[in-house]
């Protein structure tokens, strides 16, 4: 097979709008491309995270509500690496995300947190 990498990752918004601020804005995410296919009467926003890697964004007119608790099956959380998960907390707090407490990986004595995106997507920031 010679898997590669990962290529990208796809979330559905709830509210489009918000969720493009909170990826570009907030998280700091560059805009690759972003198009409206009126086919779908959707967008699909193309992002990278320093040039490597990309997540694509989609709005869909008649999406539904999926559990997004960490133990459900399927995705449980897509986690971001920071050098500093203390700096990236307070970046965030300041335009307003709650996040939960920082607390340290048993295993690795690395430190980590959980936040939530606009759509309730279960974000992580763990130290690298």
């Amino acid at each position: 097979m010679n898997i590669k990498g990962i290529h990208h990752i796809a979330i559905i918004a709830g509210d489009y709008e918000r969720s493009k601020r909170f990826y570009t804005e907030v998280l700091g995410f560059s805009i690759i491309k972003e198009t409206f296919r009126k086919e779908r009467n959707s967008y699909k926003l193309d992002l990278a995270i320093n040039g490597i890697y990309s997540i694509e964004l989609f709005s869909f007119p008649n999406n539904r509500e999926r559990a997004s608790f960490p133990e459900s099956k399927g995705l449980r959380h897509l986690a971001f690496a920071v050098d500093s998960v203390a700096v990236a907390v307070s970046e965030l707090m300041a335009h307003g995300v709650v996040v939960q407490s920082i607390r340290t990986d048993e295993i690795t004595n690395k430190q980590f947190c959980f936040f939530y995106d606009p759509n309730g997507q279960p974000l992580e920031l763990y130290e690298i």
